[in-house]
């Protein structure tokens, strides 16, 4: 008889406590609300793209889109915040005897003006230091600068022997040696020191200074 009492009595709990978890979820699912809206300033009526939407405490939120349109959901009861910069911020609560699971709102935001400290700007104490000043302050190049530089013979030689060649350039060098290599298959090569054309590029490296010790 006691086991079919503790029997009872345990089911009669595990039912109770089924019960009541469904009675919260469905009053949870109740509350549940979609708020959706547009947030407009107030003097003219336009619309206030990324205002800030928060839900006070809850750590959710979200933004509008470039309308000023946004759409979130909340619960009863819930209060928000909207925001922007350079408007006061202003809060809204939703009822908590709302009868439908949606709730729509047109929040006008008031532009907010913020003072800074005066600034004052002073010139050089002497004129001096003005003419020191203008003379070593340095500019930073315009595009045309940056072209003129980037095109410059010396600064493409100096890059030139500098970088290293790619996998491009080795793989087209190798293939050059093959091709010239079989090209003079079963004879002697020509020896540049008979060829014009090899002492002219000579003697301009000469002139450039091509051969000199580089430290």
């Amino acid at each position: 008889m006691k086991i079919f009492l503790r029997l009872f009595v345990v089911t009669a709990f595990f039912l109770l406590t089924i019960e009541k978890a469904m009675s919260q979820r469905n009053e949870y699912r109740d509350s549940v609300v979609q708020l959706y809206g547009v947030v407009m300033t107030a003097d003219s009526l336009m619309a206030i793209p990324s205002a800030s939407i928060i839900v006070e405490g809850k750590g959710r939120g979200t933004i509008t889109n470039p309308d000023g349109v946004f759409s979130i959901a909340v619960l009863k009861g819930d209060r928000i915040t909207f925001s922007c910069v350079g408007f006061k911020n202003r809060s809204i609560e939703i009822p908590r005897d709302l009868p439908d699971n949606q709730y729509s709102v047109i929040q006008l935001l008031v532009s907010d003006t913020a003072y800074l400290p005066a600034t004052i700007l002073k010139p050089r104490p002497t004129r001096e230091q003005f003419e020191r000043d203008f003379v070593n302050i340095k500019i930073a190049d315009d595009a045309y600068e940056i072209a003129r530089k980037n095109t410059d013979e010396a600064q493409r030689r100096i890059l030139i022997n500098s970088l290293p060649a790619d996998g491009r350039e080795a793989i087209n060098y190798q293939l050059r040696q093959q091709a010239n290599k079989y090209y003079y298959s079963g004879q002697l090569p020509p020896m540049n020191i008979l060829n014009p054309a090899a002492w002219a590029d000579f003697i301009k490296a000469w002139k450039r200074g091509d051969f000199k010790r580089k430290d």
